[in-house]
This record gives C-alpha cells, sequence and structure tokens, in this order.
C-alpha cells in the first residue's frame, strides 16, 4: 500500500548535535539551513518533551560559575538542582514541536537570486513550497535566499543590516526600491546598494563602521520586548564569519568527593548537629550524650574522639574556601596514588589517575611527574556568548565578567524562569605530566628568559585586546603542550584534532609555593563508549615522544621567518607569539585552549637565531 504524501515525514533540514549546542551553535548563533537562515533561540525555546531532560550537575563547578553569572546580570542564576542539561534529543524521522531546540527566521531579509531585488521577506516575497520566491521581469520567478549581511555589536546584539537609511544616506525617498548589485569577486567595495526609486546608491564597503547607534536587539530571546539598553555601535558582520558567534565554556573535571568519615555522617545529620555545633567541652558534650538522637549517633566512640571531630568539622566549616576549578584537579593529579601493575580502575568511575613510578616512568630531566589517567570525565558548560572577538579566561579556565571591558551576551532572560545552562559531559582518557618546579623556578631567573618575558608582555600590550598576560611560564607550557600532541597523534591512534589540552599554570608566590607547571592531554567522546586507551599506553613513553617533540620543534618549514618573529616588531601581525606559525606549533582549535595565541617554541626548544639559554629542554630529553 502506498504511502500518502501527507503521510511522508517532514525531512529536517540539517542536523547539530548536541555537543555542538554549547559551542558553535549555542543560543545566538545564526545556522543557514536548505532554503532559510535561522538564530537558534535560547533556553527559553528549547523543549525536553514528556521525557524531560538529562541532568549533567557537577556541584563544583555550579558554586564557581554562580557568582561570575552574578557578574553578569544580578537576576541570573542556578537551580539547586538539574542546572546543568544536555541538549534535547530529537528524531529526525518523527519531528515534533513539543521537543527540539526551536529557530527563528533571521535575517528577514532576502534577496531575489534573478533580479537582485533586496526587501524584507514580508514586503517583496511570496511563499511557494516553503521557499520565498519574487516575480522579476517578464514574469519570470526567481528564489530568494538570506542577505548574507546582518548589523551587530561588541556585546552580542544582533538585528537586519539598516539597508533602507545606508542606501539613502540622509536624503528622503517616499517608495524605497533595493537592490543588491555584486560584482564576480565577491569584494564589498564592488557590492553596490543601490535605491531603482530615487536613484541613490552606495557601496557596502562605507559600511565598515556604521552611525547607527545599537538598539539592543537579541532575537534569539524574542520580539522587541526582549531588547535591552546599549551603548554600542553597530557593525557590519557576515552571517557565516568566523568571528559571527564565540561561545564562553567553562569545564571542569568530574572529582568525586573522598568517603566521608562514617561518625560525621551520622553527627551532620540536621537534629544532632544543631546541637553539638555548639559545644565546647566534654562537660557540655556529657550533658548532651543523655539525649535519645545525640546518644544514637555516639553509640561506641568514645567522647574525646566525639569532640574531636566536632571541633575539627566547626573549624572546616569556619576556614572553608572553595578551591579554584584548575587548582583542585592539579593537587588531585599530583596527588594521585602510585600505579600497581595488574590491577585496574574500578569498572564505572567517573575518575581514575595513577602515577607511575619512576623506576618505570623513566623521566627526563625537567620533569617530574607522568600520571596516567584511564578514567575521566569533564563536563562543559556554556554561560554566554560574543561576537567580533573572543573573551579570555583566566588560568583556571574561568571568565571575569566583572572586569571586562564589553560584557558578552546572555543565553536566557535574566529575570525569566530558566535557572539552569546547556552542558555536555565527555567521557575519555588522558595522561597528565608535571614539570619539575625547581627547574622551571630556575629558568624564570635566565636573564635571556626575562626579556623574552619583556618583549612579550610588551607585544601583549600593544595588541590592546584586554585580559590579563598569562606570563612566560605559561608560554613554556602551552609550546610544549602542542609540540607533544603532535608527536603523540602520530602513533597513539587518534587524530591530532581528537586530543585536547588542559593547561595547569600558576605563577609562584613565594619558595614554598611555587605555583603549578603541568599539562593535560586527553581525548574523549560525548558517547556512553568511552575511548579506546591507545593515549594512556602512549603516555607510557613520554620520553620517546618529548625526544619527536623536541625534534619537531628545532626546525620549523618557515625558518628562519618563523623562528626570527619579533612581536614587539612594528607592523607586527602577530603580537601574542614568538617562534610560533601553521608550520610549527598551530595545531586544530579544537584541541587548543586559547585559539593558538600565548605560542613561542623558542621557550622550549634551541632555534635558529635565538639564544640557547631561552630553551627549558637545552639538550633532548
Amino acid at each position: 500500500m502506498s504511502k500518502s504524501k501527507s503521510d511522508v515525514p517532514k525531512r529536517a533540514d540539517g542536523q547539530i548535535r548536541q555537543s555542538q549546542m554549547i559551542s558553535m551553535y549555542g543560543p545566538g548563533a545564526m545556522v543557514d539551513l536548505v532554503d532559510r537562515a535561522v538564530v537558534i533561540g535560547g533556553l527559553e525555546h528549547w523543549s525536553y518533551g514528556s521525557e524531560g531532560y538529562r541532568r549533567l550537575d557537577e556541584p563544583r563547578l555550579r558554586r564557581s560559575l554562580v557568582p561570575r553569572l552574578k557578574a553578569l546580570d544580578p537576576n541570573l542564576d542556578l537551580a539547586a538542582e538539574g542546572y546543568f542539561r544536555l541538549a534535547p534529543a530529537c528524531d529526525a524521522r518523527d519531528p515534533s514541536p513539543k521537543v527540539g531546540v526551536r529557530a527563528l527566521e533571521f535575517p528577514r531579509w532576502f534577496v531575489c537570486q534573478g533580479c537582485r531585488r533586496l526587501a524584507r521577506a514580508a514586503d517583496a516575497f511570496e511563499t511557494k513550497n516553503n521557499r520565498y520566491r519574487h516575480q522579476c521581469e517578464r514574469n519570470r520567478w526567481a528564489h530568494a535566499v538570506p542577505v548574507r549581511f546582518v548589523a551587530a555589536c561588541r556585546r552580542g546584539h544582533l538585528t537586519d543590516f539598516p539597508w533602507i537609511p545606508f542606501a539613502h544616506e540622509e536624503k528622503a525617498c517616499d517608495r524605497p526600491e533595493l537592490y543588491l548589485r555584486e560584482g564576480a569577486t565577491g569584494d564589498v567595495a564592488r557590492i553596490i546598494v543601490e535605491c531603482r526609486n530615487c536613484g541613490s546608491s552606495r557601496p557596502l564597503s562605507q559600511a565598515t563602521v556604521l552611525p547607527f547607534p545599537c538598539n539592543g536587539d537579541r532575537p534569539w530571546l524574542g520580539g522587541k520586548a526582549t531588547n535591552e539598553t546599549c551603548d554600542q555601535q553597530l557593525k557590519l558582520m557576515v552571517r557565516t564569519a568566523s568571528d559571527a558567534y564565540f561561545a564562553q565554556v567553562v569545564t571542569a573535571l568530574r572529582l568525586p568527593e573522598p568517603d566521608p568519615d562514617p561518625l560525621l555522617l551520622k553527627l551532620r545529620e540536621k537534629d544532632v548537629w544543631d546541637i553539638l555545633q555548639h559545644v565546647t567541652s566534654l562537660d557540655q558534650l556529657r550533658t548532651f550524650a543523655v539525649i535519645p538522637r545525640i546518644a544514637s549517633a555516639i553509640e561506641g566512640v568514645s567522647l574525646d574522639k566525639v569532640l574531636a571531630t566536632v571541633e575539627a568539622e566547626r573549624s572546616a566549616e569556619r576556614g572553608k574556601v572553595e578551591r579554584p576549578l584548575r587548582t583542585a584537579e592539579y593537587e588531585r593529579l599530583t596527588h594521585a596514588p602510585e600505579e600497581v601493575l595488574g590491577v585496574l580502575a574500578p569498572q564505572g568511575v567517573e575518575f581514575a589517575a595513577f602515577e607511575i613510578p619512576d623506576a618505570r616512568a623513566d623521566l627526563p630531566r625537567g620533569v617530574s611527574r607522568l600520571v596516567v589517567v584511564p578514567e575521566l570525565r569533564e563536563v562543559r558548560v556554556q554561560i554566554s556568548f560574543s561576537r567580533f572577538a573572543a573573551l579570555s579566561a583566566d588560568l583556571q579556565g574561568e571568565y571575569d565578567f566583572s572586569r571586562a571591558r564589553v560584557r558578552p551576551a546572555v543565553l536566557t532572560l535574566p529575570t525569566g524562569n530558566e535557572k539552569w545552562l546547556p552542558a555536555a559531559e565527555v567521557r575519555g582518557e588522558g595522561i597528565f605530566f608535571e614539570l619539575d618546579l625547581d627547574a622551571v623556578l630556575a629558568w624564570e631567573e635566565h636573564d635571556a628568559v626575562r626579556e623574552r618575558a619583556d618583549a612579550l608582555l610588551r607585544a601583549f600590550q600593544a595588541d590592546g585586546q584586554g585580559g590579563e598576560f598569562p606570563g612566560i611560564r605559561f608560554y613554556l607550557l602551552h609550546s610544549l603542550s602542542h609540540l607533544l600532541l603532535t608527536a603523540i597523534s602520530l602513533e597513539c591512534g587518534y587524530a591530532a584534532s581528537s586530543i585536547r589540552e588542559r593547561i595547569y599554570c600558576e605563577a609562584a608566590l613565594s619558595n614554598d609555593r611555587k605555583g603549578m607547571a603541568g599539562v593535560l592531554l586527553s581525548t574523549g567522546t560525548t558517547g556512553a563508549e568511552g575511548t579506546l586507551g591507545g593515549l594512556v599506553e602512549e603516555g607510557r613513553r613520554l620520553r620517546h615522544h618529548l625526544r619527536e617533540a623536541w625534534e619537531l620543534g628545532r626546525l620549523c618549514s618557515n625558518d628562519p621567518v618563523c623562528a626570527a618573529h619579533n612581536p614587539v616588531a612594528e607592523g607586527s601581525d602577530r603580537r601574542l607569539e614568538g617562534a610560533a606559525c601553521h608550520g610549527c606549533l598551530y595545531v586544530a582549535e579544537s584541541s587548543c585552549e586559547r585559539f593558538n595565541r600565548f605560542l613561542d617554541r623558542a621557550l622550549v626548544v634551541p632555534t635558529i637565531g635565538n639564544d640557547p639559554a631561552l630553551a627549558f629542554f637545552r639538550e633532548r630529553p
């Protein structure tokens, strides 16, 4: 029996993976469909249907994000539970408006592919078979497509390009009839906006700086009611340009809490702790010990131990300070138990790390620790987005919006009911290595390294992008990470683009507080299957891969130009890196935390034309 046309399920115009909904295609991102273009709706437009959402809660990450969201907008907050959620999963074979993410048509201006008529879709075009079309001259019909130019501001606001006032400048026109003429090359200078009614015309190259203020349009949140005040100027933007959307994503490894003391669990019960938290002496404790619920909680335990446990917990509460995200992870990695041959991580654990003993690690000078991480889970959460320029996170991988010159755009109405953020969880494996902190401190004191650090700082300040200078130690770790990532990918079975770096860097505060200097290279997938173990096994051969990385960094195909690059030179177009380019250090942006910035291989290995004293590894490991 043949199916009628209405029975055939409608095919989707495209597909987006759930993990991409927190990076490339989050709320506010512009997406091209087959016949139209849309902007992904805010969290109010995400629907999970009757099955509900999948929680990806991570308390440590929540505690870090709440004050940062408050700095973005005082009304933003996260719920007590269900505050991180996986994007809704849709069935392309059975689409339903009750499940999925609603996308709103944007831009609203279209251009005819036949006569190049430029107008709002509702004003000059009609719909047929779910596509806009236009009746050109001599009764010819042609399809209309979304115009590829829009207007936006640095705060992320988005609106249709003001075509009519731009084409006419200050002239009056009672019946605008616009056409968009493009040259064969697509050069902006050859794109002309003209009005056939009054004869006005203007090249689009004059729109690089628009004289129009931003009205605070946020089409991903809804209509004009969602607009906000804005002090920025509108700028011309190409919808598909790489600077149209930058997601601010914060990540954290799942670190299971250590098993609590059974006695403390009993004492922390509300009815018990409300009384015992005020006990300061054994006499007071003996008085309260006759209360049935207290007696039951401390049964079989000496009063001295009970008092000591109460005092320890009370002191911990008074002095409790939330550890920064990466500091807590670094401490867990550097205090991992020693690996025992033949003993595997328990099945189903969220995090397992083992330090390779010195006898088996075979570490070169300058490297103090090697840790394999056969099981790890990473939670990635999008908190906002920006346009035209990416925001830099600090060394902890966190964003300080209170100090940002221009605050990014939000994913939901701050005064609304959506107190959650979109997230994804990655399951995978990794290797962690720590540099010898004493060796790093000695290296930082070299005159050549200090001069290089001063030059990179001056170049960073001249670049004028704002943020904090990461420091010379970060340049070292970041450059070493890229070299090692490339070397390992050649043998581990994973493509370099599927290996991701995580830099643990903190400057020394004193001789006793030497900071952090470590790198975690990991690979993972958002699927439930996890990974295959190739990266962990290759990590055990760290010395071999460091030697390969050393050879890769010694000579670049663009030397001596690359090695001699001076970021402080007048006219330099790469002020955020030293000896670094596509021929040596640049990797896929999915692998790099900093968009291939803050790199200098001369700080890792000796390079042509540079002082060998700059290199942390002067000799082959």
